[in-house]
Formats: structure tokens, sequence, C-alpha cells
């Protein structure tokens, strides 16, 4: 009888793994690692670019149209072109082959149809007039959950239902910055001088209230001066999806996590949380915009609690499994934790001056459970269904194979072209993310619905 081959941790010759080992790293060490991850990222990254550098978003064909994005039948679909010639007719790329239609078209024939079409029909989505945009952050201290992926697909998802998006990278690993194509030189592209700039003004304002009562102006320095002169808008930048821009991240951006302390340290006063916010209303970008998506670094700090602490919609993506479950528990506790005490700090003085309390309040939080393995994962995602209940999404995103074949192009499920695997494995590999992103969407109708009737009640008030 042959005995079993032993274990590969048994007889390691340590001559042989001295041999193999290597030098030791010193602190350069560091940067030549870092330098050839540089080199390999930009070579990956620029497959799909066009010769220019820039990335390209492909085209939609008639069948992708007429499935996924405006709900009419291809017949009539083509009808509508032929007797209205002044609309996109669309390219083949063979004699008589399919027509194919940048996105920016798409959005032309939507807006036709949704103008000239039956009106029983959602041709346009929902909208109430007069609401800023929806700010939902996408968040979760673990890594590794699907959380700029889930961010990125359901921008994607609202670009192509019709929305006008912004997405806001605040992670300084600027993931969510690459796959849409963006250039950040430095932390001063970032939303870094957006939050300087909330502090200087809280500096302006305190210098007004000091000079008035005979005290000495709190000086601005440099940063803070140059901050001033900068609005929202000077950093969005467009990218290769008509209707999606970006406001991006790089790795200096992670400083703000060390100097937003310090401000906060010569000025107790200022309300750190509120900066995000307030400047983009004040920029008027949330009136620009329909929905702007938030992807928050993978850890508790003050960037991630100004993303929060802006957000309409709170989305936590995570996996089946028991640790992803008790991480994520940890994560709701530290929300807890976190906000409470800045309630707490922030009433105590508001009730002893007699001013409104601070409250935060989100429209709805939901938990998604990513990469999903139902054959695996089913019972215990069914507990933990049963814990959670309504704050975990009755849907659950599937992990499938075109995401890896898509992420291998950096690129998102919607962005890969069909004929690349073939019609029927697109259609099933875009499922899961279709249904991630109805989710969602009921989610915001209810909310902006909600918001749409109360706002009606309170004028049939007056």
């Amino acid at each position: 009888m042959s005995r079993e081959p032993l274990p590969p941790y048994f007889r390691i010759d340590p001559d042989t793994a001295l041999a193999e080992l290597g030098n030791p790293t010193d602190t350069r060490g560091f940067a030549a690692i870092a330098e050839a991850c540089a080199r390999g990222r930009a070579d990956l990254a620029s497959r799909g670019l066009g010769e220019d550098g820039a990335r390209r978003l492909r085209p939609f064909s008639t069948w992708e149209i007429t499935r996924y994005l405006i709900p009419v039948a291809p017949a009539h679909f083509r009808r509508v072109l032929k007797s209205n010639p002044a609309l996109p007719q669309g390219r083949s790329e063979t004699e008589g082959g399919a027509k194919w239609f940048t996105l920016d078209e798409v959005l032309r024939l939507r807006a036709h149809f949704g103008a000239e079409g039956s009106k029983s029909k959602p041709y346009l989505p929902y909208r109430p007039e007069g609401l800023p945009a929806k700010m939902v952050a996408v968040a979760n201290f673990k890594g590794g959950v699907g959380k700029t992926s889930t961010a990125a697909h359901l921008a994607m998802s609202a670009a192509l239902d019709g929305y006008k998006v912004l997405v806001l990278d605040l992670d300084s690993q600027g993931s969510m910055t690459s796959i849409f194509g963006g250039r950040v030189a430095d932390e001063w592209q970032s939303v870094y001088p957006l939050i300087a700039r909330h502090y200087a003004e809280h500096l302006e304002a305190e210098t007004a209230r000091r000079v008035s009562r005979g005290e000495t102006a709190l000086p601005l320095d440099d940063t803070l001066t140059e901050a001033l002169g900068i609005g929202a808008g000077d950093l969005v930048q467009k990218t290769h999806w008509p209707n999606i821009d970006l406001i991006g991240a790089q790795l200096n951006l992670y400083w703000a996590e060390f100097q937003i302390p310090v401000w906060r340290m010569q000025a107790r006063g200022w309300k750190l949380w509120d900066a995000l916010t307030e400047v983009l209303e004040r920029d008027g970008l949330l009136d620009a915009y329909d929905l702007v998506f938030i992807d928050t670094p993978p850890a508790l700090g003050y960037l991630t609690i100004n993303g929060l602490a802006a957000a309409d919609i709170l989305l936590v993506p995570m996996g089946a499994s028991f640790l992803e479950f008790d991480s994520t528990g940890r994560f709701f506790d530290m929300l807890h934790t976190t906000f409470a005490s800045i309630e707490e700090g922030e009433n105590t003085a508001a009730r002893a001056l007699g001013r409104d309390e601070t409250a935060f309040q989100w429209d709805a939080v939901r938990t998604i459970v990513t990469r999903y393995d139902g054959a695996q994962q089913g019972e215990l995602a069914a507990l933990m269904q049963a814990y959670l209940g309504p704050v975990m999404s009755p849907h659950r995103q599937d992990f499938t194979a075109l995401i890896g074949q898509a992420g291998e192009q950096v690129q998102g499920i919607y962005e890969a072209d069909y004929r690349d695997f073939n019609r029927e494995t697109y259609a099933r590999g875009r499922e899961t993310f279709d249904e991630t992103y109805a989710a969602f969407k009921k989610l915001l109708l209810g909310i902006w619905r909600r918001e749409e009737l109360e706002a009606r009640d309170a004028q049939a008030a007056q």
C-alpha cells in the first residue's frame, strides 16, 4: 500500500529556502514595488483607451437599446427613426448590419420618446421638480466587499437610466477615479480644498465676530487663502460617460485625515461634518445633478464621516460570511458611537444657548450582499436576513464570470461589449447588477415620492 505524499510544509530545506529568500527590504524597496505597480497599472489602464489616450464608452446596439434602455419594440424603434430623419440614425459596422448608437444619441432618442411617445410608458426616469440631488454613500470599513464596484455600477446604471450623475471619490486609493478614467495630479484637484474652504469660511466668520468685540483677528495661512478661491465646479471632471461627472481622488488626499483634526483642535466651533454638504449645496452641484454617489475609504475617518453625514441614502455592501457579517455589525456600532457623540457634544451647547439641536438622519439605510454564491452561502444569507430584516436588501448580488472578465479589461459590466462574450452570456451576467439597481431605484423613487407629497401638502396648507 503506497503512502500518501506529505503536506508541502514538511521537508523544506533551510539552505534552499535561504537561496530563494533574496535580500532584506529597506524603505527604498517600497518605492521600487510602488513603481512596478504603477507601470503595471498604467499598462492595464491603457487597454481599451483610444489612440489619444482617452477612454471611450462603447456604442449600444438596437437590441440593447430596445431591451434595456428604451422600452419599445425593435420594429417600432426602427419605424420612428425612419419617420424622423433628424434623430440619430446610428451606424452599421457592416453593410446591412445592426445599428449602433453612442450613449449621447441614446439620451436624445429617449428624450424624443418621452416627449412624443406613449404617455403610459416610462421613457424618462422619475424625478420630481424642485428637489435637490440625492446623495448616496457606499461605505464599509471592511475591504474586499465590493464597495467601489457597487458604487460604480450603480452610477452607470443610473446614467443608462437617464439620470445625470456626479461621482465623488473620497478614497485616497483612487479606485473609483481609475474606473472613470479620471486624472488627479494632487490633493488640490480632490475634495480637500472644499473642506479647507469650509474651514476657512468658518474662520472668516469667527474673525468678524472677534473684531466686532474688539479682539484679534484669526489669521489665514496660504493653504486656506488659496482654498477660498476654489469652487466645487472647478474640481469636476467630465468622464467618458456623457452624463457622469467626477470629482476624483489620489494618494495625497489622505493628508486630509491628518489636517482636519488639527483644524478642529484650533476651532472647536467648526462643524467639520457639514463641510461637504454645505459646500456642494452652496456651489449649486446639488441642483446640477440628479444623483451624487460617494465612494468612501474603508475606514471610519474624517473623510468617511463627511461622506456619511452628507448622504441621504447609505448603502453598506457585505459578503455572506460570518466574518463580514460580524465586521458589518461592528461598523454600524461605530457609526452609532460616532454620530451619537457628535450629537451629544453639539446639543449640550445648543441647549444652553437655546439653539436648534443637531440630529443626523438618513432617508434609507440598506446592506447589500455582494459576491454571492447561492450554492455555498444560502443558509448564512438567510440567517443574516432574519436578523437584519428590512435593513438588508432582499436582492443578493451574484458573483458571475462576467465580473472577472470585465475586471480584466478595467471596465464595468455595463461598459463591456456583449460581442466579447455572446448575447446570452452578457444578458445573464448583467441580470444581477440590473436587479441591484432595481432595488436601489425602488428606494430612491419612494424617497423622492415621499418628499414630493410632503411638499405638496405643505404648499396646500399655506
